[in-house]
């Protein structure tokens, strides 16, 4: 599936009894920074398929990298990227909407249900007779024949309609908004990225709730959602009562922090490797969690973490720096621990586990995700001038399309 494009998405399609739109309208990415409003085909629901009407999808730095130029993740066969203006793409993979149609295999959803959506096709959700050894094993996010959504080619969330194996939704019980359902997606992320850093064999160990932390300072690079997240699920799920630590140069997203349980640090204004060493009275920080994508941190890194630290690589970009940046950071024994996507197994039913835990989480209001949604998108529309840099805004933190 992957490299197909989104307008050629293949695949053997029966059409539900209820009728169902041939058309609809997306916003499209053609080219570098070009994104135009088009009319496009509806892919018809396989057996084991729905039909999704988007009603909210929020706006990733995953997105913002691929419309920037600066990534491209739709390859053909042989792993070479395809360019925009060859394989035009729709983005969006924080999805949540409700059932629209069903394919003639699903016995456990029905249109009008409200979910959100694992954007990520597996051998578990395509229904494989043979599974790979990665989704044998819980890890379906790098399952051999893995594709996404509004990443790797196929059509994502920026549009209409979205057609996704029913194993990849997962419904929302409670009146909880859609935008804030959409979520639940970049919250999982958080849960895999949390779970990875505890199973580490690392010195300071991240422990669970009940358990111990052998990790007694902890240092978050960047306050915008993720870094925002992390600091919620480290103090109200992970019961982290340590030293909380996280650097922003942006003053609303900093009181947000703060707000939620750190202690923070303006980059801008001080120097950062001397707060660390004060506010954690000359240890570092045993877990870095780099959330920024800013290449230039790397070489800092070496001056803000124990040896033998843990040091999480959640951000992406990183583009400008020479890789002899690492060689202090390598002197340090650290153990890096590098996550990807949302796994964390599946249900009896396949449906995806840590989807249905983070999505809890948001409606029992363990994690508040409400705050970060600063900007609101009421049409496909505005799709293209969401992306024409209100992220560089003060005022900033999290962009959602709301349809």
């Amino acid at each position: 599936m992957v490299g197909r494009g989104p307008l050629l998405y293949s695949g053997d399609r029966t059409v539900t009894a209820t009728a169902t739109p041939t058309t609809m309208r997306a916003a499209v990415l053609v080219d570098v920074a070009r994104i135009e409003v088009r009319d496009v085909p509806v892919h018809q629901p396989a057996p084991h398929e729905v039909l999704v009407r988007v009603e909210a999808v929020g706006l990733c730095g995953t997105d913002l990298h691929i419309v920037a130029g600066h990534a491209n993740y739709n390859t053909d066969d042989h792993g070479r990227v395809l360019p925009l203006a060859v394989a035009p793409q729709i983005l969006g993979h924080e999805i949540a909407g409700v059932i629209e149609a069903i394919g003639s295999a699903v016995a456990d959803a029905a249109p009008g249900d409200r979910v959100i959506v694992d954007q990520g096709r597996t051998c578990v959700s395509e229904r494989r007779a043979t599974r790979c050894e990665y989704c044998r094993t819980g890890d379906s996010h790098q399952c051999e024949q893995y594709a996404e959504h509004g990443i790797t080619g196929l059509p994502g969330g920026f549009a209409e309609l979205v057609t996704v194996p029913a194993a990849n939704t997962v419904r929302v019980t409670t009146n909880l908004p859609a935008e804030q359902a959409a979520l639940a997606e970049p919250l999982g992320c958080i849960v895999h990225s949390s779970e990875m850093i505890s199973r580490a064999a690392a010195r300071y160990p991240l422990g669970r709730r009940g358990g111990s932390h052998g990790v007694r300072s902890i240092l978050v690079c960047g306050g915008g959602p993720a870094g925002l997240l992390f600091v919620q699920y480290l103090r109200n799920v992970l019961g982290y009562d340590g030293v909380l630590l996280l650097s922003e140069p942006n003053a609303a997203k900093r009181a947000l922090a703060e707000r939620f349980g750190a202690t923070t640090i303006d980059p801008s204004s001080g120097d950062v490797v001397e707060a660390v060493a004060e506010l954690t009275q000359g240890r570092r920080a045993e877990l870095l969690v780099e959330a920024t994508g800013s290449g230039a941190l790397f070489g800092t890194i070496p001056s803000l973490v124990r040896k033998q630290a843990t040091i999480l690589l959640y951000g992406h970009g990183h583009s400008g720096v020479d890789l002899g940046v690492l060689n202090r950071v390598q002197f340090l024994e650290p153990t890096f621990v590098s996550p990807a996507g949302a796994s964390g197994g599946h249900a009896a039913d396949g449906r995806p586990l840590t989807y249905a835990q983070a999505l809890d989480l948001i409606e029992r209001g363990t994690i508040d995700v409400a705050s970060l949604i600063t900007h609101r998108y009421r049409s496909l529309d505005a799709v293209p001038a969401a992306f024409g840099g209100d992220h560089r805004r003060p005022d900033y933190v999290k962009g959602v399309v709301v349809l």
